[in-house]
């Protein structure tokens, strides 16, 4: 996944406040990574260190480098750092570009841009916003919602009565994230976060009642734009063999993290609602090393073994 550096003068502007200099015909160029470079070691000479598709951003060393060369060489410097493959050109702290920046980005169809923020606050800024952009994004056919404070994504297949239950949950005070459709993004190497597509935003679609807007009928508080994925509960058709002990924890692979799941069988009858709250409730009991079927188990294990002793 890439982010074109139109993306990051246009829809960045606001925060980072760019402005392009030179360069123009480059706007397509590919960012694909949220981490940034100074090329102080580049501009001398030394390239094996640049890495290709990054932005890279003259501060006041590598501006005042510049300055130290003629123009002939500053301009080969930075054509030589242009050719690497490189995507923009960032000069901060409001300094004018130098011409031989302008010239050879110019020439090389790279873009340079320029910025008022100190190096270190563009760094910052920008590596936060490219980690939004580029986070790694999936779409689930599920629904999601925050559930005892655990943003709780409920799966299983169509019409076995996920948005049914998300309502039933909604109704007991809970907060909806998405219907149908929930949109997924790996924020960090163990973090997920969800979110609902924008036309579904706060709706649920029953079936014999069609759409309803939950933000209307239940208030804003019913609702969230978005949430982290704590456990994922998967509704699934009934069967005698459902583990009954609940020793056994599972878990979901989701964009290359594990998350904790819960198989729950459905039948008429059963309040799939309570069910989800209650394995939100034993999850957080977990979480703060209570496992109610491991010490149940113990316990029979031990009195088992005492009257095993006395006879």
């Amino acid at each position: 996944m890439t982010v074109a550096v139109r993306e990051l003068l246009e829809a960045g502007a606001e925060g980072l406040g760019l402005r392009l200099v030179a360069g123009g015909r480059g706007l397509q160029r590919p960012i694909a990574l949220p981490r940034l470079q100074q090329p102080g070691l580049a501009l001398a000479g030394f390239l094996p260190q640049l890495h290709p598709d990054r932005i890279q951003v003259l501060g006041n060393s590598e501006v005042s480098y510049l300055a130290t060369l003629g123009p002939d060489r500053a301009r080969d410097a930075v054509g030589a750092v242009a050719a690497a493959g490189v995507a923009c050109f960032v000069v901060t702290n409001g300094a004018p570009p130098p011409a031989s920046l302008v010239q050879a980005a110019e020439a090389a169809g790279v873009p340079a841009l320029t910025t008022a923020l100190r190096t270190s606050d563009f760094i910052r800024a920008a590596s936060t916003w490219l980690e939004e952009r580029l986070a790694p994004e999936t779409q689930l056919h599920a629904d999601l919602v925050e559930v005892q404070g655990l943003g709780t994504l409920i799966l299983g297949k169509s019409g076995i009565g996920k948005s049914e239950a998300a309502l039933d949950l909604v109704t007991r005070g809970h907060r909806l994230v998405a219907d149908d459709v929930v949109i997924v993004r790996r924020i960090s190497p163990t973090v997920l976060r969800g979110r609902s597509a924008e036309r579904l935003e706060h709706h649920l679609e029953i079936r014999g009642l069609g759409i309803i807007d939950v933000e209307v009928l239940f208030g804003t508080l019913a609702t969230l734009d978005e949430r982290q994925l704590d456990l994922v509960v998967e509704l699934v058709e009934w069967t005698d063999n459902a583990d009954r002990l609940g020793l056994v924890e599972e878990r979901y692979p989701l964009l290359d993290v594990e998350l904790p799941l819960v198989r729950i069988p459905v039948r008429p009858g059963r309040s799939m609602a309570m069910l989800i709250e209650t394995a939100a409730r034993n999850h957080l009991l977990r979480r703060r090393g209570r496992h109610s079927a491991l010490e149940f188990t113990r316990r029979i294990d031990r009195d088992a073994a005492g009257g095993q002793r006395r006879s």
